[in-house]
């Protein structure tokens, strides 16, 4: 097969030749004719964080096999070859069903256990503080407990590679350090932490922050709070939503600015009414309405909830916002989340797997026309 497009990083045209799955090699474009072309050829995404999109919840307690790959297959519509699904705060039981439908996809289909290398956990370990906790449900909110996270993992098949939980709970810090043993990245999210518990957290392990400047108070002291203190810590990755909605362009030019783009990552956090038309929607008995420029919020409120945006919407915010280049745009969706959580990289190279996407960038949109 026979690919033309820019490469990401050098915007020269090259031809990338691949064979049963492997980039064979990548030349400057001849004139010939190809398989496939776009304006751009790139890296997969892959996207630590979704929870599912077109009606279907990967917390929900009707999970099918079947809707999983429906998630997936969409996702790939958006340039994401590899993602996180993520489950949130809910009973363990709730939380065992998913994980073990999941796995149950994984181990019983290749495809889907390719892009699905990792789950991640956010929550329960969080704070029950309103802000802090976001939309998570307080009822379900309770302490970092090894035992249960033993037995989730066990129903998950030992592929829980991220947990996102608030560093202020009595024994978080000793569970970060058995989380990192265990090889699972420990992240930072939905907390109210004081400066010293989340040193504490870090000096256990801690290396991510999640979704950094949403799940907190709509008010926080001006200068001693948790986001600065996070965004400060050169030992912490960041990860931001960048759908437009969640934080403001000042925002997400100062996290790029101070964290680099080295240890930035784009994720979606798409929802389950991500990418659904605009209209009113109701999800576990509440109303949702989706307005055209792509916010979900409580009705008649201008509060958010959830993600309506996939990853290849966030590459384009952060370069209109960040002034990044599209080269670590790209990065910050691929290589960056790959790279913190241990998963082999998929660079843009002879030899190497090809999950690559094709696409075209008009106007800070990225437009795909290609996945493989």
């Amino acid at each position: 097969m026979l690919l033309r497009g820019k490469h990401y990083r050098s915007g020269e045209t090259v031809d990338v030749f691949v064979e049963r799955g492997t980039i064979e090699s990548i030349r400057p474009a001849g004139t010939g004719p190809v398989d496939h072309a776009a304006e751009w050829i790139a890296p997969a995404f892959f996207d630590l964080q979704i929870n599912g999109c077109d009606r279907i919840s990967f917390n929900s307690p009707n999970l099918t096999v079947e809707q999983i790959a429906h998630v997936v297959d969409v996702c790939r519509q958006h340039g994401i070859a590899g993602l996180c699904p993520t489950l949130v705060t809910n009973s363990f039981d709730a939380l065992a069903h998913g994980f073990r439908t999941l796995a149950k996809a994984c181990a019983g289909d290749a495809r889907l256990s390719k892009a699905m290398p990792g789950f991640h956990l956010e929550g329960p370990y969080i704070s029950p503080d309103d802000g802090p906790r976001g939309a998570h449900p307080r009822q379900h909110v309770r302490p970092p407990n090894w035992d249960e996270f033993q037995r989730l993992q066990e129903t998950a098949g030992g592929r829980i590679r991220l947990v996102t939980l608030a560093p202020e709970h009595d024994g978080a810090a000793p569970f970060i350090e058995k989380l990192v043993a265990a090889g699972v990245m420990a992240s930072i999210g939905h907390t109210a932490a004081s400066g010293q518990q989340l040193d504490a957290a870090v000096r256990a392990g801690a290396k991510l922050s999640t979704h950094l400047g949403n799940g907190s108070h709509a008010m926080l002291p001006r200068h001693d709070n948790y986001i600065w203190q996070q965004l400060a810590d050169d030992r912490l990755w960041a990860s931001i939503i960048c759908d437009g909605h969640h934080i403001p362009p000042s925002v997400i030019k100062s996290i790029v600015r101070v964290k680099t783009p080295a240890r930035t990552i784009l994720t979606s956090d798409a929802s389950s009414l991500a990418g659904v038309p605009p209209g009113r929607y109701e999800e576990w008995g509440q109303q949702f309405d989706v307005l055209p420029e792509g916010r979900i919020v409580v009705p008649g409120t201008p509060f958010l909830a959830g993600s309506w945006a996939f990853t290849d919407l966030c590459i384009g915010e952060v370069m209109r916002h960040a002034g990044v280049s599209l080269a670590d745009a790209i990065d910050m969706a691929s290589a960056r989340p790959r790279e913190l959580l241990g998963f082999p990289p998929r660079p843009l190279e002879a030899g190497q797997p090809a999950e690559v996407v094709l696409f075209d960038l008009v106007d800070h949109r990225v437009h795909i026309r290609r996945l493989l």
